[in-house]
């Protein structure tokens, strides 16, 4: 049963690789729990409810037990339709409660630093004529790319030289589900990626990938990883996790600070629903709440005044 609802999600739902994984390793650890085969007997409530203090037992966090749970209900919902199960345990089982956490951000002006500091990478030709700097070009337009677009990693990975419109100045992104998306792209961002494409020979032959690595190949997660650890590594003013994830979250929040439209930045992050984009308004109102601590003289006057 695993092996065909795995084959659903990526045929079908046309999960990512690292997606397909995920599910995979939950549902084997879960069929270990059940004594090494996962029949629909072993999907009821009990064992779902006693595989999850299980994981709760070995030290797991609540947001990976949600993770688990999600994926046995994903798959509840598969064998649903295919008529082997009559209603879905998981929907019945009570899932630990999550502490809010809120989205991890970079400071604009350091970013804003870094660019200014990789100009030359940019704007000095005899840069781009010696292949001793491609690696440190490429992780500039990987940077740049995911804090301009914020787009997702396999996103980007995914990315092919047909994508890019420079007339329309636009991206073509392929998103979860096979969604596809057009992202806007600023002026400078879009001279970047010309530039880049001018140095690079295409190699092969169908969808020729937008970004490659040094052999000409595409990019894969673990360089893409490595490349923005690198680059961001010396940065001051960004410290903690580096990582493509935070550069999406920063360009969310830094938009929704400026003003942009919720329902806009859904679109442009390629989210579902409304509700995933909701989480960004927190770092917003957090930010509010520090301004308004260090700015507002009750504030910082420890509301002593009560005279009006």
């Amino acid at each position: 049963m695993i092996d065909r609802y795995l084959i659903y999600i990526a045929s079908v739902r046309r999960y990512s690789p690292r997606t397909q994984q995920i599910y995979r390793s939950v549902l084997e650890s879960y069929a270990d729990f059940c004594g090494g085969l996962l029949e629909a007997e072993a999907l009821n409530v009990q064992q779902i409810r006693a595989y999850e203090v299980e994981l709760l037992r070995r030290g797991e966090s609540p947001r990976t037990v949600h993770l688990h749970l999600s994926v046995l209900s994903g798959f509840c919902r598969f064998l649903m339709k295919n008529g082997v199960l009559k209603a879905n345990p998981v929907r019945l089982v009570t899932r630990p409660k999550l502490s809010r956490r809120l989205p991890e951000v970079y400071r604009e002006d350091s970013l804003e630093a870094y660019l200014a500091g990789t100009q030359c990478l940019v704007d000095e030709p005899e840069v781009y004529a010696d292949p001793k700097y491609y690696d440190r070009r490429l992780g500039r337009l990987v940077i740049n790319l995911l804090y301009c677009t914020g787009m997702r990693r396999a996103e980007l990975i995914g990315l092919n030289r047909r994508d890019f419109d420079p007339q329309r100045r636009t991206l073509r992104v392929h998103g979860k589900g096979d969604k596809i998306r057009e992202i806007p792209l600023v002026v400078s961002l879009c001279k970047e990626i010309l530039l880049y494409l001018q140095s690079v020979e295409p190699t092969g032959k169908g969808d020729v990938p937008l970004l490659v690595t040094a052999r000409g190949g595409r990019l894969y997660p673990v360089l893409v990883d490595r490349l923005v650890k690198r680059e961001l590594g010396g940065v001051e003013g960004i410290t903690g996790r580096r990582s493509p994830h935070v550069l999406r979250h920063t360009l969310a929040t830094e938009l929704l600070d400026d003003g942009a439209d919720l329902s806009a930045i859904k679109e442009m992050l390629g989210h579902s629903s409304l509700a995933a984009t909701q989480v960004y308004t927190h770092n917003s109102v957090e930010k509010l709440k520090n301004v308004y601590n260090h700015a507002h003289p009750r504030a910082k006057n420890g509301e002593k005044h009560h005279g009006d």
